[in-house]
């Protein structure tokens, strides 16, 4: 907090609120008790301009293009660590002793089986359901099992259902995936890595075995890491809101699920390769940068530039080396992919597209990869919430353990009628 103060004042009223200064980034001004000293509200659509909660977790500067885990920067949390201690570093503030870590992997590990019973809530769905209604559902029902672990005012429950979650969404993921091309449930292997147990759920069959690539093991890992955390977004907000009526972290998870769900948020890059499906052949390229470049068309390139990083997305600089190294290993012949590679050329070197900086985002880079290895497009946003569970939880446990928190009360600019008298039927 600093002794810096603001005078506003309007509506016949004057007020001084204090402002407040973070570890790092922008000043905030305490509006909190605007309304009762001059009975008036901000208006602010999205919350663009609002701080709605206080937050050690994330932090991103787009200018800089630069993102933090819990003061980390990203790109040596990708460089140097992994999935799992991200996960407990988005968790606890801190990396992990070797101690920590074991202990940490082996709790996870253990929890990662769902309840047979699970399995039966699958055949309720409809074979070509998006994958995404099934997480939304199913995730929710975790409530209905986790009757020991839904007590939000208990720190060892908190614990137990921020363990579950991590644990068990790569399997109910893998499940709604299995479920949708008619091949039976894989169960998880304790002796396989986060990323590597959720690759084996994936595409291994009774049949034969499958053998776990260590380039796409990583590559995976990565896209979990950079997908973890984002600051207070429209999903993690989300949880937040849902959390701040007490209610149970498997319904605000799936809240936060349903959130991703929308193509301005998760499904970017389901939509890049919806584009990338549009635009066909490298031949015809050309055609639709011409279009970008024209601002009566409706035609917008997607996967390209960020709303909030202005000069670059930190995590496509890490993404695009894995993207390479992935296409290397597996030299598919994939006509999306070729299309793929030469858009990213011309971004990089086009000077309409180097001029506004729109470079090539996160979400480019890992539509390519996942389509390489294999994903189905409508899994990709399925991918997106596997990851950013670890994200939620961590927001969500920092949240409850806020003595501040308040249940969320966005107000409005109300511009309906004012008040009317009802005319009785007979008189209209």
């Amino acid at each position: 907090m600093s002794n810096d103060t603001m005078k506003i004042s309007g509506n016949g009223t004057e007020t001084e609120s204090q402002i407040f200064e973070g570890t790092i980034g922008p000043k905030v001004v305490d509006i909190r008790k605007l309304y009762a000293e001059t009975g008036m509200f901000t208006f602010d659509p999205g919350f663009t301009s609002t701080a709605s909660c206080e937050s050690k977790i994330t932090y991103i500067d787009g200018d800089k293009g630069e993102l933090l885990y819990r003061g980390y920067p990203i790109e040596q949390l990708a460089d140097k660590s992994d999935f799992m201690e991200v996960c407990y570093v988005l968790l606890y503030g801190e990396l992990p002793s070797p101690a920590e870590k074991e202990k940490f992997l082996s709790d996870i590990t253990y929890h990662t089986m769902v309840h047979e019973q699970m399995s039966r809530f699958f055949a309720g769905f409809r074979r070509d359901a998006h994958p995404m209604a099934i997480m939304v559902g199913v995730v929710g029902a975790l409530a209905s099992f986790y009757h020991d672990s839904t007590d939000i005012n208990d720190p060892h429950q908190r614990m137990v259902a921020s363990y579950r979650l991590i644990a068990k969404i790569p399997t109910i993921a893998a499940m709604a995936y299995k479920y949708s091309v008619g091949q039976p449930f894989v169960h998880p292997k304790n002796n396989l890595s986060y990323a590597g147990n959720f690759l084996n759920m994936m595409f291994s069959v009774p049949a034969e075995d499958y053998k776990i690539s260590p380039t796409l093991e990583k590559a995976m890992d990565l896209i979990f890491i950079l997908h973890a955390d984002h600051e207070q977004n429209a999903s993690t907000s989300t949880v937040r809101l849902a959390g701040s009526s007490g209610a149970n972290p498997f319904a605000c998870i799936a809240a936060g699920i349903a959130c991703l769900w929308g193509p301005a948020h998760g499904g970017a890059n389901e939509a890049c390769l919806n584009m990338l499906e549009e635009i066909g052949t490298v031949d015809r390229i050309p055609e639709f940068i011409a279009r970008a470049k024209d601002k009566s068309d409706p035609f917008r390139l997607m996967g390209f530039g960020h709303r909030v990083y202005k000069n670059f997305d930190p995590r496509a600089t890490v993404m695009r080396d894995t993207a390479h190294k992935v296409l290397d290993e597996l030299q598919i012949d994939d006509p999306l992919l070729d299309v793929a590679m030469e858009l990213e050329k011309i971004a990089l070197e086009d000077e309409y597209f180097v001029a506004k900086k729109l470079y090539p985002n996160v979400d480019f880079y890992s539509g390519i990869i996942l389509k390489a290895m294999g994903f189905p497009t409508e899994m990709f946003t399925v991918l997106f919430a596997l990851a950013r569970t670890s994200g939620w939880i961590a927001q969500w446990k920092e949240m409850i353990e806020d003595p501040t928190q308040k249940i969320g009360r966005p107000r409005q600019l109300y511009t309906g009628s004012p008040r009317r008298e009802y005319i009785d039927l007979d008189k209209r």
